[in-house]
């Protein structure tokens, strides 16, 4: 799907210079890959992707209108259509040109790209390998440069991970977590605080902090910021 993701941007381009409409009209079925290699995509195949990427981006546009509490009468003023013209553009009785998609887009405080990125069958389920340090197993549940720049991960800590309060971590940014079994020690500067099973925790990590667990193993899914993950995740 990374190829077809290249084909859409490709075609974004030429739309972009040419100002013809999205879909199969964009590249007149030039195909244009990743390294730069050029070929005849099939008509039937580009004819597909023209339908797929019109229906997705209809859907986009009133999902995001929806999602903001906007009628078509309050997103078409912000990007100066007829509400009769944005209503035919999100039920598909019309077509959407480049030069209505951008003032949507801007409208909806997001871009061009995102709005026709193509939605891909790329596999969205995660499984993550342990990993075993000082009495803690660490599972990251979410893939590399995720959007916000954060991090998820379950970590397991073990009653043998012994936290000294002298010798406490300190980096900058926030964390997050929430107890999902047994009880979290959480030392924070000079407070030691306990954390049951369905409760969470949020503070500064600027804070001198550490984690133990109480009376036997706990398990947390904690979020943590680029700099956290520097801190307490393996490399």
């Amino acid at each position: 799907m990374r190829v077809v993701g290249a084909v859409v941007m490709a075609m974004v381009s030429v739309c972009v210079v040419t100002g013809m409409m999205p879909g199969m009209r964009w590249l007149c079925g030039l195909r244009h890959t990743v390294d730069g290699s050029e070929g005849m995509l099939d008509w039937h195949t580009v004819l597909r992707m023209e339908q797929e990427i019109d229906a997705v981006v209809r859907q986009r546009i009133r999902g995001l209108r929806v999602a903001k509490g906007w009628t078509l009468d309050s997103l078409a003023a912000r990007c100066f259509l007829s509400p009769s013209t944005l209503s035919r553009i999100e039920t598909g009785h019309r077509r959407v040109a480049l030069d209505q998609l951008v003032p949507i887009a801007r409208a909806l405080g997001t871009t061009l790209d995102q709005l026709v990125e193509p939605s891909n069958d790329e596999d969205v389920v995660i499984r993550p390998e342990s990993h075993r340090t000082a009495g803690m197993t660490v599972w990251k549940l979410s893939r590399d440069q995720t959007p916000g720049g954060v991090t998820v991960a379950k970590m397991r800590i073990a009653e043998e991970h012994v936290v000294d309060p002298n010798n406490l971590g300190v980096h900058p940014g926030r964390e997050w977590f929430t107890v999902i079994s047994g009880t979290i020690r959480l030392h924070l500067g000079e407070r030691v605080i306990a954390v049951p099973t369905g409760q969470a925790a949020e503070f500064s990590t600027m804070v001198p902090h550490g984690m133990a667990a109480v009376d036997g193993p706990a398990e947390i899914v904690s979020i943590f910021d680029h700099e956290g993950e520097r801190a307490h995740l393996p490399g």
